[in-house]
């Protein structure tokens, strides 16, 4: 019944941007926080980024504040993330997700907290 599907991906070179999307069905999108995390080979799924259920709450992980921006549209059922001087350590899976509870602290960014999962996107920086 949930679905998330993120688009988006692909090769680009360092330095450039890239709008990841993550489009939302089965769920009342609006009653949920989402976040997205990423993926690298040989390492563990870690915390990007989150928006609150109306977006006015942003979080990011420190390895790409002030480069990504986590953005919602409700009326779409979208949520986006803007990633601006790309680097090769950026290059992972990138995985959206939905959060239906309330959460604190670091708690916010384990992704024991959430709800449901997209399939990924794969972003490739070259260097």
């Amino acid at each position: 019944q949930v679905q998330l599907v993120e688009s988006g991906g692909g090769l680009v070179q360092t330095g450039v941007s890239l709008t990841l999307s993550c489009a939302a069905s089965g769920l009342t999108f609006r009653s949920y926080a989402m976040g997205w995390f990423r993926q690298a080979p040989g390492k563990e799924r870690e915390f990007v980024a989150r928006a609150g259920r109306s977006g006015a709450v942003t979080n990011y992980a420190d390895s790409v504040k002030g480069r990504f921006t986590i953005s919602r549209d409700n009326a779409k059922n979208t949520v986006f993330l803007q990633m601006n001087s790309l680097k090769p350590e950026d290059t992972a899976v990138y995985y959206c997700a939905a959060d239906a509870n309330s959460c604190s602290g670091y708690g916010c960014y384990d992704r024991a907290e959430y709800d449901y999962w997209g399939q990924g996107t794969q972003v490739t920086v070259s260097s």
